[in-house]
């Protein structure tokens, strides 16, 4: 009986998500792609977004965007915005991100494996791809797509503050906070909020 044929990567893709529950604000996709050969050391102190701080979240940031000049790796985030989000849903908006950031990479999907965080998936032209629970805990290279969204996101969120100052996007970075849903009661709603998401919360004038 024949052995069946191996299946050889050049690439191994990691993806996951940012800011799939906030009121306010787009939905962020980060990926980050490797080779196989990749120095593990490399990945250095990236796990997931959520058990970093802003400050690590930033150097990690900063540094992968480093490897990513020097041709090391390649990362691409995209982010769909609220409007898009209300019309269309935020299943369909975080498969956009990842169908472009995917397209960002340019990797060919029969020399790539794909690793997904939680529930996501890739389009199906991605053959070899697998969606892990708790991916950002388990895999580095999942890790390191979770700190690029979710830092690329929360820039974009103190930018928007400026222009917003009353609702503080700076500090909740447009979750359900207190402090948040408070400013919407108070101030009503910005071009940013994600109008289906706020069906049950009291907002004012």
């Amino acid at each position: 009986m024949a052995k069946p044929k191996k299946t050889y990567f050049s690439y191994i893709v990691g993806i996951d998500e940012a800011g799939r529950g906030p009121l306010a604000g787009p939905v962020a996709v980060g990926l980050v792609c490797i080779p196989v050969n990749f120095n593990k050391k490399l990945f250095g102190k990236a796990k997931d977004s959520k058990q970093l701080s802003e400050k690590i979240r930033e150097e990690i940031f900063l540094e992968t965007k480093k490897l990513h000049r020097d041709g090391v790796l390649t990362y691409a985030v995209s982010m769909v915005h609220a409007d898009v989000i209300d019309t269309k849903g935020i299943t369909y908006a975080i498969k956009l991100c990842i169908k472009r950031c995917l397209k960002k990479c340019g990797v060919s999907p029969e020399e790539t494996m794909v690793l997904l965080d939680g529930s996501l998936k890739a389009p199906r032209v991605y053959v070899h791809q697998k969606t892990i629970i708790r991916g950002d805990q388990k895999e580095k290279v999942i890790s390191l797509a979770s700190i690029m969204a979710k830092v690329t996101r929360d820039r974009w969120m103190k930018k928007v503050a400026l222009k917003y100052p009353e609702y503080g996007f700076e500090i909740h970075k447009g979750y359900g906070t207190k402090i948040h849903r408070e400013s919407i009661k108070k101030n009503g709603l910005s071009s940013v909020h994600r109008k289906s998401f706020l069906t049950r919360i009291e907002i004012g004038p």
